[in-house]
């Protein structure tokens, strides 16, 4: 392939990039316009605090609790979290699991996916696919990234979940948060992460399967802190 023909195709790849990132920011604007501008009094459905999250989850059980920095409190915003430690067996991995549940998002208070802080804390992503984890109500699509910095790896699994819906996808949550907003007067919302380590004597399946297991626990109580 000559030059001429490896500029034209990086010209037409960051063209393509441009127009998603276009694509994107005009979603996301448009939304936070619409949710500022909406004038009704908005529904707080009932819950429990995510503080009450069970700590024992099948045959998981918290190892601690982690405190959010004051930095990571200012760029979440208004909103309840929670960030505890998991574990099973001694000779076991743990489970970091994280829960963000925001009550409205239409004082700017909203969902930031985890993609965005990975650069900044040196890690970075080498494998993406979905998975379905079993549930209550049958299968639900969620992210699954394998991360790498130096010879650490880690599983990361994410999804964002509202209104008894299970989305793996940004976008769609967006625009899902829009549609619940015109339908049900509700802006609620939560973003779920589930991160465990892949050791030296571990394959990269058996922490893929250990972070699935976790996070199917997690489907069987969520609705009580997430509210349907």
């Amino acid at each position: 392939m000559g030059a001429m023909e490896v500029t034209q195709v990086s010209m037409k790849t960051d063209s393509a990039s441009w127009l998603r990132f276009g694509a994107v920011a005009v979603l996301l604007l448009a939304t936070a316009t619409f949710l500022r501008t909406r004038a009704r009094a908005e529904v707080l459905p009932s819950r429990q605090s995510v503080d009450s999250f069970p700590r024992e989850l099948g045959d998981w059980q918290d190892v601690r609790d982690e405190t959010l920095s004051p930095d990571t409190k200012e760029i979440l915003g208004d909103g309840d979290f929670l960030s505890r430690l998991y574990g099973r067996r001694n000779d076991e991995p743990v489970i970091d699991f994280f829960l963000a549940y925001f009550p409205s998002q239409r004082t700017g208070s909203t969902m930031h996916s985890p993609q965005h802080c990975l650069p900044g804390s040196g890690w970075r992503p080498t494998q993406h696919r979905y998975i379905q984890l079993a549930s209550p109500d049958g299968n639900k699509p969620v992210n699954l990234y394998v991360i790498s910095k130096g010879l650490d790896r880690e599983v990361v699994l994410y999804w964002y979940q509202a209104h008894g819906r299970v989305v793996a996808s940004e976008y769609w949550a967006k625009i899902y948060l829009v549609s619940d907003a015109f339908s049900m007067n509700r802006t609620d919302g939560s973003l779920v992460r589930v991160i465990t380590p892949v050791t030296g004597n571990e394959t990269l399946d058996d922490a893929i399967g250990r972070a699935r297991s976790f996070a199917e626990e997690t489907q069987k109580v969520l609705d009580s802190f997430v509210p349907r």
